[in-house]
């Protein structure tokens, strides 16, 4: 079984393949294998639709992206009507401290994506910062902002 996060718990839809535990992922429309880092990243994307209202349409998880020449995945993009990413977020099992090595892979993930909003979590522990291109500089928010609040422009 995997640990407890600080978020909601929410009724996965769990199964066995091949003696592998497997868990649906409603964005990705299939079973993916359930690792630690997975069973965050379920979390934050049902907590992101079930808490902060964001539309599980406009939700790519291990969306591909190119950084330096290489391919790399985000955990979780969430964007708005139009198409624009507002929210990018990295997760990491609960076993991984967040520290600064995370943050410097979010920030280059974000390089060319340039999102308002940047999210970094093991389930246990959630950072968030509201980014500001003009100043080129970032501030700390208390709390995750919900899709109503978040604001597109600097």
């Amino acid at each position: 079984m995997m640990s407890d996060l600080s978020l909601p718990k929410y009724d996965f839809n769990l199964k066995s393949i091949e003696g592998i535990t497997h868990i649906f992922d409603v964005i990705r429309k299939k079973y993916v294998k359930l690792t630690p880092e997975e069973w965050v990243r379920q979390h934050m994307v049902h907590h992101l639709i079930g808490e902060k209202q964001f539309s599980k349409s406009w939700i790519s998880v291990e969306q591909g992206l190119m950084y330096n020449g290489m391919n790399k995945r985000a955990d979780i993009i969430c964007y708005n009507h139009d198409g624009n990413a507002l929210l990018l977020v990295e997760c990491k099992a609960a076993s991984v401290k967040i520290n600064q090595s995370v943050f410097e892979q979010i920030a280059r993930y974000n390089f060319d994506l340039r999102v308002p909003y940047l999210l970094v979590t093991n389930g246990l522990k959630h950072y968030c910062c509201q980014m500001n291109y003009t100043t080129n500089s970032y501030e700390f928010l208390k709390d995750i902002p919900s899709f109503e609040n978040i604001k597109t422009s600097d």
